[in-house]
């Protein structure tokens, strides 16, 4: 049993997946469809609003409803960047193992459909909102800046990520029923491809992670730790956008302390959504423990503890 033919069997899995769960974001997703804003976005498991006990119900639907806005408006700005390093991983099977090129390629395109489905969700979020939304960060600059880091840190990252997703939806999306029926749907039809992506992202980092040097290995936990912390900076200011739109849309005034708490709590909810939930995830924590070191190990997660903090 060798390395090689391990991986083949598990890239031939990911493409046997895809064909079998394939959809098409009219005909599968939207189907003609809008959202019923008489009801939640994201589940409490996710959004947190009732920590929020000041907040009125249907408040507490509406701020929901923001936050569901910005879920979907920040999976279509990490999958830029995932789908870019993985256009880039299948470079290494051009002249070697076609199943893995086929498997990456599938991968991209799906990431490029995704990435369009989010695009399809702000125009029909925005159709029933207040005007005065807005998601702070840009794509292209953000991949831009990501891809500056080590592949084995942006791996990880994609890894981090799309396992979190299966993580969301199994755990807090699917079981809740009182969702809006269309938003509940785009991240079923969602999940339904991040489950194989999930495993390609392994896959390659365990490629990856094959060919480092144990001193690249630790300056690429450097470049992951950094990551997490750009990506904590994007969640700071998303969470004051997201507090203040909330706010001034509000039909009644909030006084400055639940404004502040407004706040703080979309950023607990965003930190929770993006970086601890992921890093709590068992698979994530056994891949990522199975390739470092205890002290990297424990670089990373003082600083995941320190931004949590």
């Amino acid at each position: 049993m060798t390395f090689t033919t391990i991986n083949t069997e598990r890239y031939a899995h990911c493409i046997a997946a895809s064909r079998r769960v394939r959809w098409d974001i009219d005909r599968d997703v939207i189907r003609t469809r809008r959202f019923d804003f008489s009801r939640p976005f994201l589940p409490e498991g996710l959004s947190r609003v009732g920590r929020l006990e000041f907040l009125p119900p249907a408040e507490r639907v509406r701020l929901s409803q923001v936050q569901g806005r910005t879920y979907a408006n920040m999976f279509g700005l990490v999958e830029r960047f995932i789908g870019i390093q993985m256009l880039s991983c299948s470079r290494h099977h051009w002249f070697g193992d076609q199943v893995a090129l086929e498997a990456l390629v599938r991968f991209t395109d799906e990431e490029l459909k995704h990435q369009e489905l989010f695009r399809r969700i702000e125009r029909l979020t925005a159709e029933g909102m207040a005007p005065g939304y807005e998601f702070v960060p840009t794509a292209n600059a953000v991949a831009s800046e990501v891809l500056e880091a080590s592949t084995w840190a942006v791996l990880a990252l994609a890894c981090h990520i799309e396992l979190f997703t299966q993580v969301h939806y199994r755990e807090s999306i699917d079981p809740d029923g009182g969702l809006s029926e269309l938003y509940k749907d785009v991240f079923l039809f969602h999940w339904k491809e991040e489950s194989q992506h999930a495993i390609l992202d392994e896959l390659e980092w365990e490629r990856e992670n094959a060919r480092l040097t144990p001193k690249e290995r630790d300056a690429a936990v450097d470049d992951l730790i950094a990551l997490v912390g750009a990506i904590d900076g994007i969640l700071h200011q998303q969470a004051v956008a997201d507090a203040h739109y909330f706010v001034n849309t509000a039909p009644n005034a909030f006084t400055p302390g639940e404004a502040t708490r407004i706040e703080a709590g979309l950023l607990d909810a965003y930190r929770w959504q993006y970086i601890v939930s992921g890093v709590h995830a068992p698979r994530f924590r056994q891949t990522l423990f199975a390739m470092t070191t205890r002290d990297q190990q424990q670089r990373i997660q003082a600083a995941i503890a320190a931004l949590v903090a």
